[in-house]
């Protein structure tokens, strides 16, 4: 793995494998979009792991997933560690046409919750587009 807040590793990653892999600024990011801003512009990554609760409010998120968008980066919602049961993920990640979402595997209820929220908003509507995988 890179360090956290080593630019130049990123970029040399994402100019040799970023057409053939989804590149996650993860703790390199940390859903801030100065941050974001400074990868696009710099070529540091091509996806953004965007944490609804990391960032302090759902405008934020809000503005973080449309400027990966903007500059065709994949964005996936994610949890964070001690999560409960609340769903508002699954909603964001359909709502903000995210693609993707991590929550774990299936094995605690706080997770399973969130992907029984999937399968119900996809029932809602069968043509509804949820996943939305990295082709390179």
């Amino acid at each position: 793995g890179l360090a956290e807040d080593d630019w130049d590793s990123w970029k040399n990653l994402t100019d040799r494998l970023g057409k053939k892999l989804q590149l996650v600024g993860d703790d390199l990011l940390v859903t801030n979009t100065s941050l974001l801003q400074k990868a696009i512009k710099n070529g540091a990554g091509n996806a953004i792991l965007i944490k609804p609760n990391q960032i302090g409010s759902l405008t934020e998120t809000i503005d973080a997933v449309l400027m990966a968008k903007k500059a065709n980066w994949r964005t996936i919602i994610s949890h964070r560690s001690g999560e409960t049961e609340d769903t508002s993920i699954a909603h964001i990640a359909v709502g903000l046409g995210a693609g993707q979402i991590k929550t774990g595997s299936l094995s605690r209820t706080d997770r399973i919750a969130k992907y029984n929220e999937l399968m119900r908003i996809a029932e809602l509507n069968p043509n509804l587009k949820l996943a939305r995988p990295f082709r390179g």
